[in-house]
Order: structure tokens, then sequence, then C-alpha cells
């Protein structure tokens, strides 16, 4: 197991900084004040939009079995359908990411979670499996750069000593959307038709165009990136409100500690990116984003589908077992962010992927060997595997973010996040074949167990340890 820092060169002209405005100042005070009121505003003005991203992203494959009665498809025309909402959330991750870099992570919040409520109406009213798949890749665009840009906005408020236990729970905002989701479809069962119930679910998307507007009210800007903008007066007020609430909540607040500056590139890109030392970070990191998605999504989309064609479980009690599964996730999101910060990122990632493949050879030994199809190795099958693969999933954003400095922060998570996108886009044509008769749900775990094994080896070979430490300092 690597657990040396690839740590960037230092940069020559490096000098120690006292002013309390300069960006290294600013990054000082900030990781010196504990967490406070000032972080629950925070995470609350962003929250809405990262729980409605979470419901938004995994509702339609709740309801697949619905719309695929609905518009008389195939496992292969659905697959394209999902498919086509994770290639807008990887173009929306790599755009309005980059974006987030030069006007700032606060509009660019603001116009994703709009974007994406606003397009959730269209998938809602959509008259064809082709409209549908055209409106869903046009949602993706904002679904794939909010969670990246309120992740780097809410971990640059927060300090070292407990970034992991709090960015963790926060991103278990996430989760809840992935549990409300398919716990809503079941209630709307028990009142509407079956097309109804989809195009419900699907409306319900559009609420996070109120998270925008309390948003533009609500929301300040990353101290951080307004001190690297030159911008030091607007951060040194945000920063001193965060230090008269601690102070005011009886805090002592240590000296901050001596603080390194480093040159701001002319221009920051990709180029910035995969050169000055971070070229091994984002290719180890596009990896883990990868294999951990392609296993999240390769099981999450079909289970609910498997449990009806393989497991001849009825669609109303399929969408039961999702909404339980879904309580695992959350479940599993508190459980890590007690133990995130005590165990490291490397050891979390490893156990992780660990159960994951564990849970996924379970599956396909049952399924392929012994020629088990009923519904119960399914379901026992998914929590195993939601155990493990929830331990990377929760903590990725997180770790991406401690790994890039503020200047390319935004573009760095949603570039790497962009990964999980095109496992995303990968799985969905993958697992349909396999269930189209080229292999079964036996071969679907089989894939599934090999994705989590080479996010074992990757992180094992080639993980970087953060935890505890100063984002400056990683």
């Amino acid at each position: 197991m690597a657990t040396t820092p690839s740590t960037p060169p230092a940069h020559p002209s490096a000098q120690p900084q006292t002013s309390g405005t300069s960006s290294a100042a600013i990054a000082a005070r900030i990781d010196r004040v504990p967490t406070g009121r000032f972080h629950v505003k925070l995470t609350s003005a962003v929250g809405g939009g990262t729980f409605f991203d979470g419901f938004d992203a995994i509702s339609l494959a709740v309801v697949l079995p619905l719309v695929v009665a609905t518009f008389h498809i195939g496992f292969g025309e659905a697959g394209h359908i999902i498919s086509a909402g994770y290639l807008g959330q990887f173009i929306g991750a790599l755009l309005i990411g980059a974006l987030s870099d030069r006007i700032g992570r606060r509009k660019t919040f603001i116009a994703s979670i709009f974007f994406f409520g606003l397009l959730a109406i269209g998938c809602a009213v959509a008259w064809s499996a082709e409209s549908l798949m055209g409106f869903r890749l046009l949602q993706g665009l904002g679904l794939g750069a909010e969670v990246p840009i309120a992740t780097t906005l809410v971990n640059e408020y927060l300090g070292r000593r407990s970034r992991g236990r709090v960015s963790v729970l926060y991103q278990s905002l996430f989760t809840w959307g992935l549990f409300f989701a398919p716990l809503t479809g079941l209630i709307l069962t028990s009142v509407a038709g079956p097309e109804n119930v989809w195009r419900i679910l699907l409306a319900l998307g559009a609420l996070p165009l109120v998270v925008a507007v309390v948003a533009c009210f609500a929301l300040p800007e990353s101290a951080r990136w307004l001190a690297e903008q030159g911008r030091g007066a607007e951060a040194d007020a945000l920063v001193r409100r965060m230090e008269q609430e601690a102070v005011a909540a009886g805090h002592d607040l240590e000296d901050p500690a001596p603080a390194t500056v480093m040159p701001r590139p002319a221009r920051t890109g990709l180029k910035d990116l995969i050169g000055s030392g971070y070229a091994a970070r984002t290719a180890m990191l596009a990896g883990l984003w990868f294999c951990t998605f392609f296993v999240t999504y390769g099981f999450t989309t079909w289970l609910p589908s498997m449990y009806v064609s393989v497991g001849g479980l009825a669609p109303s009690k399929s969408l039961t077992l999702t909404a339980v599964l879904g309580a695992v996730q959350v479940a599993m999101a508190y459980v890590v962010s007690g133990f995130v910060d005590r165990l490291g990122r490397i050891r979390t990632f490893l156990i992780g992927f660990a159960v994951a493949a564990a849970g996924a050879g379970f599956g396909a030994v049952n399924l392929s060997l012994l020629h088990n199809t009923d519904w119960p190795i399914l379901f026992a099958t998914g929590v195993v595997m939601t155990i493990g693969i929830m331990l990377p999933t929760i903590t990725l954003y997180l770790y991406t973010t401690e790994l890039y400095p503020t200047r390319i922060r935004g573009f760095a998570s949603s570039t790497a996040s962009s990964f999980s996108r095109v496992a995303s886009i990968v799985s969905p044509f993958v697992f349909g074949f396999l269930l189209s008769g080229h292999g079964g749900a036996g071969m679907v775990f089989t894939v599934l167990a090999v994705a989590a094994v080479l996010g074992f080896l990757i992180m094992a070979k080639w993980g970087v340890e953060t935890r505890m430490r100063a984002l400056e300092d990683i």
C-alpha cells in the first residue's frame, strides 16, 4: 500500500505570508475555525440542491420498468435513455466545472440547480422514448455540475480537523435523495396509475427551482476563491464573520498557522490539471471515479428491473426493496462520517471496495453457478454491495477536493467526477447488452466484482493520504 503523498514541487519563489487578506492567510484563518453556525447556514443553502441531485439522478432508474411499459421498449433502448442522462452529466461537469474557477462557486451552483430543475418538467411531459432521452440529456448538464461545485464550496470552508466528518455528513444529503426517490415512487403507486407515477416522480425534480431562488439570497461565495481572485476584502468579511460566530459560541481560536502562498499561473485549465505534479493524482482519481460509479450505477440502476425480470417480483414490491436499499445508503453515510477521519481515506476506500467485490462475487456465484435467481438472492447481493461501495462513493468528492489547490479545485473536482459519468454512460450499454440474452444477471455481477477489485488495486498502489492535513499542505 502506498501512503506517501505525491506532493507537487514547491515553487522557488514561494514566501511565507502574514497578511490577513492574502489567499494563504485566508486559508490559514479558515483552517483553525471549528464547525459552527456559519457552516450550518452554508450547508443549508446548498443542501437542497444536493438532495434533489440525488433524487433526480436515481428517479428514472426507480421507475424504469414503468417507462419501459409506457413506451413499449426493451432493455437496450432503456439503457440508451439512462446513458443519455449520464452523457449530459459528463458534459455539464466539464463545462460548468471549469466555469466555477473563473466566475465563482456561487453563480455556477445556482445556474446548475436552476437548469436541472427546469428540465425536470420536460422529462415529466415526455411523449416518447426519444423525447425523454433528449430531455434527460439536457437535464444532465445541470445534474453533472451541481454536486462537485457544491462540495468544493463546502470543503473550502472546512478546517482540517473536521473536514472528513462534516463533508461526508453533508454528502449524506445526496443519499437521502437516493432514498426518497424510490420511497416517493412507492407511495405514488398506491394513488396513481403506472404512467402517472413516473411522470409525477420526474416532475418533483423541478423543486430545485425553489432552492435556486433561496441560494440567490443566502449563499456566500467561497472565501478561498475570492482571495485567489484578489478580492481580499470580501474574503476577509466572510472569514471574519466565521471567526466572530465561533468566538461568540465560546471557542478560543488559535493563531493562524504560518501560510505559504504560491504564485498563481496566468491561466489555469486542463494543462495545469495534468501538469505541475498533479498528473499522477488526476490519473489515480480518474480510475477511482470510474470504478466506484461503474459499480454504484451498475447495480442500483438495474436492480429494480432485475427484481421483476429475473427474480419474478411485482413492480410495486421492487420499489419497496429499492427504498430499503436507499435506507441502507443513508445509514452508511453516517457510519462512514464516524470513522473517515480516524481510519483515513486509503483504508476507508480499501475496505469499501473489498466488501463490494465480495457482494458482487456472492451474486455471480449464485446466479451463474448455482442458478439461484430468486429475488432474495438479488436483494442480499444488493445490500452487501451497497454497504461496501458506499464507503468510496460518499468519500470521493471530499477526497478529490483535497488533492488540488484552490485555483483549479472546481475544475479538477468536476473533471475527476466526470469519469463517474463515463462509467454511467458505459454501464447501461454493457449491462443492457448482458441482460438481453448475452450472459444474464450472473455475468452482470461478475463484471461488477472485477470493477471493485480494480478500484481496490488503484487505491492500494497510488492512494494519497489526506487525513487531518490542511488543504494547502496536501
